[in-house]
């Protein structure tokens, strides 16, 4: 995440002159590299410089967002949008599902590999490996992909005219003269647009809600009964993952575009933070079942937290998108990038910070244990809620 702020900004500016599709090609291809590096860790410092080469190079996902615009017409685009924010939501349960199913397979798996193998001497390497190859997949089905930017018409107030327009595109993709002055105002002119502003810091306080609530999840599921945990093994949290990444998929790709056009990107974001809500509140509650009862409360508690969190996610996507014009939009995504990888560094360390101070006060008298957990969880994403609300959050008027 710290590689990611040092250099989003960077990416989005490149997206913005040279096009979105080299940009792409080159976070895919650097995920193939130094996932697969980070798997042959063999010290600590080692596993943290190819994490910290990974962000750095990777800048795929504001260029990704600006590409789905680009890609849709206006009607279509919230289900574009949403297509985004469901793939990082999944990545996001997947990649720790498939952690707790392929980490140390000579230990979970010993019939087949064995302890003198790579895999048994590199503990790790199998899930980054089975991750790496997806990326190789991704990055050559990416080499046929078409580059969207300046496809479209440049949605500026002053190209009101085809001529104008036509002189706007010229520039733009062929003066190096405007490329500078562009890239000199650019940043300055974004930093002072509200709306992009605005979006972005509700975007980092629910992003760092998210993150935090991933790293909790997976501690609390593992967490013995004695501490307010739930007693699951690795291999029953990956599955639990599992389940509310299928079932993201689904609602975000069939119902999300309908709520969206029906009520809006701010309606749906604040509507969902405010479900999110609720449903964190029954957390200290849902620990304190088992059996199936507690299987089924947890998969659908799962399910409707990470839908929520993502259909949230994906209506300031949105916003931010429509705050800029087309020209634009590969550096205010890179600024919002950069902004929320720092929220996201802080997310997982604070995160494991409040939970191992809460297992030391399981006998307080104002929320005990957990519950002050899941309470510090839900005074962040009240504030995300608060923020959508006006004066603060403000709306490109079109």
């Amino acid at each position: 995440m710290l590689g990611r702020t040092m250099t989003s900004v960077i990416w989005g500016i490149v997206a913005d002159r040279y096009g979105r599709k080299p940009v792409i090609l080159i976070g895919t291809a650097s995920v193939v590299i130094f996932n697969t590096l980070f798997g042959l860790s063999v010290n600590f410092w080692m596993a943290i410089i190819t994490r910290f080469c990974l962000g750095s190079f990777n800048g795929l996902l504001g260029p990704i967002k600006a590409y789905a615009m680009e890609t849709f017409r206006d009607e279509y685009q919230g289900l574009a949008l949403s297509a985004v924010s469901t793939a990082w939501g999944i990545g996001l349960i997947i990649g720790p599902a498939m952690g707790g199913f392929l980490a140390q397979p000579a230990k979970q798996y010993p019939s087949l590999f064995s302890e003198e193998s790579v895999f048994g001497k590199f503990p790790y390497f199998l899930p980054c490996l089975a991750i790496s190859c997806f990326a190789l997949l991704v990055t050559i089905i990416s080499l046929r992909i078409p580059e969207t930017l300046h496809n479209h018409k440049i949605d500026d107030d002053d190209a009101s005219s085809p001529d104008e327009s036509f002189d706007a595109h010229k520039v733009l993709s062929h003066d190096p003269e405007s490329h500078k002055a562009t890239e000199r105002n650019e940043k300055s002119s974004l930093l002072k647009n509200w709306p992009l502003v605005s979006s972005i810091i509700v975007y980092c306080i629910f992003s760092l809600h998210d993150m935090a609530y991933t790293e909790i999840f997976s501690l609390w599921a593992n967490s013995p009964r004695k501490y307010g945990g739930l007693g699951y093994s690795s291999a029953d949290v990956g599955s639990v993952l599992a389940i509310s990444g299928f079932g993201l998929l689904i609602f975000q790709l069939s119902f999300y575009s309908y709520a969206e056009r029906l009520l809006g990107p701010t309606m749906v974001t604040r509507i969902s933070g405010s479900l999110a809500l609720v449903l964190l509140s029954t957390y200290p509650l849902i620990a304190k079942l088992s059996g199936l009862a507690l299987t089924l409360a947890l998969n659908c508690a799962s399910v409707a937290k990470n839908v929520l969190a993502t259909s949230a996610i994906t209506g300031l996507f949105i916003l931010q998108n429509k705050a800029v014009r087309q020209d634009q939009r590969g550096a205010a995504n890179g600024i919002a990038m950069t902004a929320m990888s720092l929220f996201k560094a802080i997310g997982p360390a604070a995160a494991g910070i409040i939970y191992s101070w809460s297992e030391k006060r399981l006998d307080a008298a104002f929320l005990p244990g957990t519950q002050m957990v899941f309470f510090i969880l839900s005074t962040v994403l009240a504030l995300g809620v608060v923020m959508t609300f006006k004066p603060f959050l403000a709306q490109t008027q079109h």
